[in-house]
């Protein structure tokens, strides 16, 4: 696994994890095999992996500082606002690489504690040209990822446009850190 470069984490997260305040809890939100949240549990972080299918994450269950939470995220409600979490669960860090479901940006704002970073990195217009996605659903629209957090957030890096490698794509990234 730790040749695989499906396994490693996206270099732009791995960029901005430094910035996470030191043991501040990671939401590592449609995680798969959870590659960002396993970056974070080793940088000392405890960690809910969020996903549909948490088979990529099995062999994580009982690790003290892992939460594994199944939910589906686009037929069902929020799964961090029940009266158990007063109102709604927060994370000092949101990764979400390679995923997209545009009616969940609210949550997601919502979700980030103050000062929280939100990790955010996925495929945009222009993307259906060289592989899957190609529903323009998924890909976002250029500077999206900005526009949408801007009035919420401190911008701390902001990128789009054609990547060669791991894998040619267009793609949208931002790190930004909640006010």
């Amino acid at each position: 696994m730790a040749n695989d470069p499906a396994a490693s984490p996206a270099p732009w997260v791995a960029r901005f994890a430094p910035l996470a305040a030191p043991g501040g809890h990671v939401l590592d939100l449609a995680c798969g095999g959870g590659r960002h949240g396993r970056l974070f549990l080793g940088r000392g972080h405890p960690v809910c992996f969020l996903d549909i299918d948490m088979t990529g994450v099995a062999d994580l269950a009982g690790q003290p500082q892992a939460e594994l939470k199944p939910a589906d995220l686009e037929h069902a409600p929020w799964p961090f606002a029940s009266q158990e979490d007063k109102g709604g669960r927060q994370f000092d860090v949101i990764v979400v690489v390679n995923y997209l479901w545009r009616p969940l940006f609210p949550q997601l704002v919502a979700a980030l504690a103050p000062t929280g970073l939100l990790l955010y990195e996925t495929f945009m217009q222009g993307h259906e040209r060289v592989g899957r996605p190609t529903n323009p659903d998924y890909l976002l629209a250029p500077d999206e990822l900005f526009e949408r957090l801007k009035g919420a957030c401190d911008i701390l890096a902001f990128e789009q446009g054609w990547q060669e490698t791991p894998n040619p794509a267009m793609r949208q990234r931002i790190c930004a850190r909640k006010r």
